[in-house]
Order: C-alpha cells, then sequence, then structure tokens
C-alpha cells in the first residue's frame, strides 16, 4: 500500500472531469460468471454474439489481465438539462437517448483514463514509490469487463431493477471507466441496494423488456432494437418503440435516485440543438453521405445509415401523421431490405390512419 496515494489519486480523478472513485479488486464479482452463463442459456443476449465468445473475460475480470492486483472504476455524469422523455408527445419528432445527443461517451471518457493512469504512474515515479514495472490498463464499454457488477463491487452505486448501476450520489446518469492496475490499493466497500420496493423503472418499460426486477431480456429492449439488432424488428414490438430512433431512456428517467442527479460538467454531453428535437421528416431524408456528416464524432454514426432510418420509418409509420406517407413511400425500392420493409410497414400504417380519417 501507498500512504496517502489514494487520497491524492481520488483528488486527481475529480480535476479530470470524473465525479465519482472506487477501487475494488479484479475478484470481487464472484457471481457474475453464473449470472452471465444463465442470460446467455436463456438467449437474452439476442444478435450479440460478442457476449458469449467472450463470456470467460466478461465472467472474470481476473482472467482478462491475470496481473493486475487493483481495479480503480470512475464514474461521469451525463445529467440532461432537458425532460429525456419530452419528445415522446411529439410524434413529428423522434427521441434519441440522451447519452447520444453530442459527442461520444467512449472517446471523451478513455481520454480522460488514459491522462489519469498516466498521472498515477508519474505520482508513484516522482514520489520514488514505483513497483517494479508498475502496469495500467483502461477500459470503456467496449471491452469484455463487467463494469457494472464492478461499480456495484468498488461501491460507485448498485445495480437497480433495471439492471443500471445507481449511485446515491448521481442517480444513474453517469458514465462509467475502469483502470487496471498491478498496483495494490486499498479496496472500498460495495454498495448495497438501496431499491427498496420501488418498481418505476420495470412498469415505465414499453415493451415489459424486464421478466424480473434485477434481468434484462435484451430482445425486447429498445435501447437493442435500435442499436445492436439487425435486419428488421419483430412486428409486434414495433408499435411499442414510438418515436424512439436511437435508444431508450424511460427506465433510467423514472428512477426516483436521480433527484441525487449532478449536472454534467462536460459541455460535450450537452444536448445538440439538432438532437433535441429532431425532425422525422429530415432525418428520414438523409443518404449515407449526409448521415455521416450529421453524426461525425456522434455515436448514432457507428450503427450506420440504414439501421437508423430503419428506426426512423417505424417511428414515421407510429406517429400517424399521413403528411409523412410520402416520406416513407419514397424508401419503398430502398435496397437495404430492413429499410424497405420499414417503409411498407409505415406505409400500411399510414394508410390506415388516412382511412380512419375518411
Amino acid at each position: 500500500m501507498h500512504d496517502g496515494l489514494k487520497a491524492r489519486l481520488n483528488a486527481q480523478a475529480l480535476a479530470e472531469g470524473f465525479d465519482l472513485m472506487r477501487i475494488c479488486r479484479p475478484d470481487a464479482v464472484p457471481e457474475v460468471p453464473e449470472r452471465l452463463a444463465a442470460f446467455l442459456e436463456a438467449g437474452r443476449h439476442g444478435q450479440m454474439g460478442w457476449l458469449e465468445e467472450r463470456s470467460t473475460w466478461r465472467g472474470d475480470p481476473a482472467a482478462l489481465w491475470p496481473a493486475a492486483r487493483s481495479i480503480i472504476m470512475l464514474g461521469e455524469s451525463y445529467t440532461p438539462q432537458e425532460d429525456p422523455l419530452a419528445n415522446l408527445d411529439a410524434p413529428e419528432l423522434g427521441t434519441v437517448s440522451v447519452y447520444a445527443r453530442n459527442r461520444d461517451y467512449h472517446d471523451l471518457v478513455k481520454k480522460r483514463l488514459k491522462r489519469l493512469a498516466r498521472w498515477l504512474l508519474a505520482d508513484l515515479d516522482s514520489r520514488g514509490l514505483g513497483e517494479a514495472s508498475p502496469e495500467v490498463k483502461v477500459f470503456v464499454d467496449t471491452a469484455p469487463v463487467p463494469e457494472k457488477p464492478l461499480g456495484q463491487a468498488a461501491g460507485l452505486g448498485w445495480q437497480g431493477k433495471h439492471t443500471n448501476l445507481v449511485s446515491r450520489d448521481l442517480g444513474n446518469w453517469f458514465f462509467i471507466g475502469s483502470i487496471f492496475t498491478t498496483i495494490d490499493l486499498a479496496p472500498d466497500a460495495a454498495e448495497i441496494d438501496h431499491c427498496g420496493s420501488c418498481r418505476a423503472c420495470l412498469d415505465v418499460c414499453p415493451t415489459d423488456a424486464f421478466p424480473a426486477p434485477y434481468q434484462l431480456d435484451a430482445r425486447r429492449c429498445i435501447s437493442y432494437l435500435t442499436i445492436e439488432h439487425k435486419g428488421p424488428v419483430d412486428p409486434a414490438l414495433r408499435p411499442l418503440m414510438g418515436n424512439r430512433i436511437y435508444g431508450c431512456d424511460d427506465c433510467l428517467a423514472a428512477c426516483p435516485w436521480n433527484k441525487f442527479a449532478q449536472d454534467a460538467r462536460e459541455l460535450r454531453y450537452h444536448a445538440r440543438p439538432d438532437l433535441v428535437e429532431p425532425r422525422l421528416d429530415e432525418l428520414v431524408a438523409l443518404d449515407d453521405a449526409s448521415f455521416r456528416a450529421r453524426f461525425s464524432g456522434s455515436p448514432i454514426k457507428r450503427i450506420g445509415r440504414d439501421r437508423f432510418l430503419r428506426n426512423v420509418l417505424y417511428a414515421i409509420g407510429n406517429s400517424g401523421r399521413v403528411d409523412l406517407l410520402a416520406s416513407a413511400e419514397a424508401h419503398l425500392g430502398d435496397p437495404d431490405e430492413a429499410v424497405a420493409d420499414a417503409a411498407r410497414w409505415a406505409q400500411s400504417r399510414l394508410k390506415s390512419a388516412v382511412n380512419g380519417l375518411e
């Protein structure tokens, strides 16, 4: 152990822009392998085959990097300034998940993690406290790391009934990053569950994606359907998606612990004006080049124009706006079959709306 290092590390984490820092051991989540295996066996991961392919590492952080002795868990607020669900009552608009309304958090959080990791090594070296070649590795979301269980083990928060991490200090609007290190740091106490009898997040889910508290079936989750799922979405689920065109924040927004949420200090998490109230008639007209230009630097860009347009057409079909019929019909011959299928579905829905007015 290194006297004072943890306090200095925490102060530096806050200076870098993080809002919470806690520490756990790599072997602090022994329950994860069994839980992950049950999730995969039930097929609840849908098309996310990478979860199964990397299940050994995802189930056991110690196996990911056996030399690691400590895991530094960081939380960074992205609390929205606006009502994240306001557009759900405006059928001519699309609703984009709060985290995707500006810059891609992967890039921003990873840069902070790298700066903090470099500071840690430099601090040890400057004080003559360096161990034999201490090492660090940083991870944010894309690596096979069970971030939410580790976050609970470290004391950042607890996994709520919606399976997301909830903090008494930040609510549930925060990103998670981790620094694995060979340096021996004193671990913090794990957080306990504070959900009590509340089931607000479960009851608000539009598609009933929670088979039970603390369990998620990704195949019914709108975030999964709009971002990870390739090809046409189950027609039975399409009407339930409403105008959610990228992600879904309903369960997060319903959490009463958000009364303690802190405003996002990072201005690049604040929503871009064109993504606060994006118009469906504008979005459906995007070709590949204009899609890439509009969403440069945004996490939305990674799903590509075709999947995004599929989502927009589902929203148009749910809108009841007959003035959007021509916009849907313009894509009946789209070369991507999922887009063409979505256009046919939207056309059928809107024509039914027209007949209902006659």
